[in-house]
């Protein structure tokens, strides 16, 4: 197996029962040893929990152990729940407070300024663990600051080569996004910007004679670190997908095939929305496993799941019509008090304009996360009381707008983890029939 990162193995801490962890490692190959723990769990009905980007063993398990608490006390009497942790190779961000583990802005009072914490230093260093050279520099950098064009310049290259990405020019490879292939001072200024507007509290918006060589460049680092940020989420996208169309789905799908009557219900968090959502492309047509999909603060396209781009007619999302393989609804959970989806996930799916429009929000580039499902006609759009009162859809694609409950964080990801609610299980339970 390739690298595992963060040392997930087998869940404990967890108090619901039966739990077990499903652990992939980062070319979406399965630990046998948890796929059959899976396979063994007596149950009628197993929701199978993907985490997102900033997550470690230690808050995956929490987040999961949260989570699961209300579900017995929601569902019928003839649903026997399995719960199912779904483990891969994401990493935490210590200076990203998640709402109920950490106080938020602990990290800020200590001073750190742009330089890396120690717990951030150690998690790059699982997440890159052949890259340990160049994290050694890229912290020196950070915790220096200097003054100096050349320094940022070098900065920039360091993290191309984390990100993976060639340093070619973004209308030669539209995939790369531009904010790893533009100029660095101009993409530091803006993701400095951007900080501003998210409320990071050491975060200081760059006067613009400051990107002149030798003319204040020090308070530009803290884009830096935020360039830094981007390049591990940029390798944890991709990685999400992998793990979700190589990993977890033929998991399922081997697992549905010995267990005709299990009924399956994906929950994603993140980049864990990503996961369960690409699972579906190893669904095999006219298959009737999947019972439900619930994504919360989904970091990935809005237009996923459309037939046809509005600006672009002749391609469909990267999920085009796969909400059709769900016996089910695609319930896409969304809040406006997410800095991370908001702000952050368009800035660097793609930086094209003057700096106005590069903090202005490009419908082109918008989370899932951030407003709901876009372009699948009849997809309906409620609030999270209409659809808690009302219920959603037996089958397709709808968005809730969970902003009455998802609305507690810091900067610089606002809201994106503030996920554990009962309201939410309670959706999750009405999505896949399983009430009282």
């Amino acid at each position: 197996m390739a690298d595992v990162g963060g040392g997930f193995g087998i869940g404990v801490g967890v108090g619901v029962r039966p739990y077990a962890e499903l652990t992939f490692d980062s070319e979406g190959d399965v630990d046998r040893v948890t796929q059959g723990a899976v396979s063994r769990m007596e149950a009628t009905d197993l929701l199978v929990f993907a985490h997102g980007w900033n997550s470690d063993r230690s808050t995956a398990t929490r987040l999961y152990d949260r989570f699961f608490a209300p579900f017995e006390g929601l569902v019928g009497s003839g649903v026997r729940l399995g719960y199912v942790g779904v483990v891969w190779p994401a990493m935490r961000f210590s200076d990203e407070p998640i709402p109920d583990f950490d106080a938020p802005g602990a990290l800020a009072e200590l001073g750190l300024g742009s330089a890396l914490d120690p717990l951030t230093r150690r998690a790059l260093g699982e997440f890159w663990p052949e890259r340990r050279a160049e994290l050694d520099r890229v912290a020196e950098l950070l915790a220096e600051r200097p003054d100096s064009a050349a320094a940022f310049i070098e900065f920039g290259a360091l993290v191309r080569e984390l990100a993976g990405v060639d340093a070619v020019p973004a209308m030669v490879a539209p995939s790369v996004p531009a904010i790893f292939t533009d100029d660095v001072l101009e993409v530091c200024r803006t993701l400095c910007l951007a900080l501003v507007r998210a409320g990071a509290p050491a975060a200081a918006a760059p006067e613009g004679p400051g990107l002149t060589v030798g003319g204040g460049l020090r308070g530009l680092w803290d884009g830096a670190k935020e360039l830094l940020r981007q390049a591990a989420y940029y390798k944890m996208k991709k990685r999400a997908g992998v793990v979700g169309e190589r990993g977890l789905g033929p998991v399922l799908a081997q697992l549905a095939a010995a267990r005709p009557a299990l009924r399956f219900h994906l929950i994603g968090h993140s980049f864990g929305a990503r996961v369960v959502s690409f699972s579906l492309r190893a669904v095999p047509d006219r298959a009737r496993y999947v019972k439900s999909v619930t994504l919360l603060q989904g970091a990935f396209s809005h237009y996923a799941f459309a037939d046809r781009l509005p600006h672009d007619k002749g391609n469909g999302g990267a999920l085009r019509g796969l909400q059709r393989r769900v016996d089910g609804p695609v319930v896409a959970c969304h809040s406006p008090y997410d800095s991370a989806l908001k702000i952050f996930y368009p800035l660097a799916s793609r930086m094209a304009g003057d700096s106005a429009g590069l903090l202005g929000f490009d419908e082109r580039w918008g989370a899932i996360g951030h407003d709901g499902v876009q372009a699948v006609p009849g997809a309906p759009r409620l609030t999270l009381d209409a659809a808690l009162r009302e219920g959603v859809p037996a089958a397709g694609c709808v968005s809730v707008d969970a902003g009455s409950v998802v609305r507690r964080g810091g900067a610089p990801s606002g809201a994106h983890s503030d996920i554990c609610h009962e309201e939410l299980a309670r959706l999750v339970v009405d999505a896949g029939r399983m009430g009282r």
